[in-house]
């Protein structure tokens, strides 16, 4: 199992590699990750609607349709965690953290170039989350979790996917690329200075 997920993890161009002894650290307590877990999807959601409003499809056709797919797509991801966390006695908090989403998002340029600079953080935070979903798939004794975590890798790599092509449709090839790996060794920097506990995106050392 684990050397399935390098085999998957390997084509993701992130800068940083997190090692399988992080996944069973975090689930080591599943419901605080299950939580911050909840959170990251319907943040997610809020974003790809967010960019549907701002920035709708008169570029070119279908932006609209792909948004709302990736909304729903969270949404349905929302959902199955709430109910994973509920049938383990767990509750949803009402406030909630992510400084790793919040330093990402700091990276954005504002006017001209700030929607390409969404969707590479877009990009950037599914990518990781699929790297994060594989690990604690091949860590995970539960099996219902590691089934659960498994089949949000797909899902989360077609995100990744998406919202990348589409930075690269809107602004020239030569400029996004050169953005994109500025920002994947920002990603890199701001993962490694997140402080250690059960999150989704939490640094290395995490503890129970």
């Amino acid at each position: 199992m684990i050397t399935a997920v390098l085999n998957k993890v390997d084509s993701l161009p992130l800068h940083s590699r997190t090692p399988i002894d992080w996944g069973r650290a975090a689930l080591v307590n599943p419901i605080p990750l299950l939580v911050d877990h909840a959170f990251l999807e319907k943040k997610a959601a809020n974003n790809a609607m967010e960019l549907m409003t701002q920035w709708p499809n008169e570029w070119f056709p279908g932006w609209v349709e792909t948004m709302t797919g990736v909304a729903r797509d969270e949404a349905a991801h929302l959902a199955q965690v709430v109910r994973l966390l509920m049938r383990r006695g767990g509750r949803l908090d009402r406030n909630h953290r992510n400084p790793y989403a919040n330093a990402l998002r700091l990276l954005v340029r504002r006017g001209e170039p700030e929607i390409v600079d969404r969707l590479l953080v877009s990009a950037l935070i599914e990518a990781r989350s699929c790297e994060r979903f594989a690990v604690l798939a091949a860590a995970a004794e539960d099996l219902e979790l590691s089934a659960f975590y498994d089949a949000l890798f797909s899902s989360e790599l077609g995100h990744y996917k998406v919202f990348l092509k589409l930075a690269y449709k809107i602004g020239p090839r030569g400029i996004v690329e050169a953005r994109w790996q500025q920002m994947l060794a920002a990603e890199a920097r701001i993962l490694a200075d997140q402080a250690p506990g059960p999150r989704i995106h939490s640094g290395l050392a995490v503890q129970p």
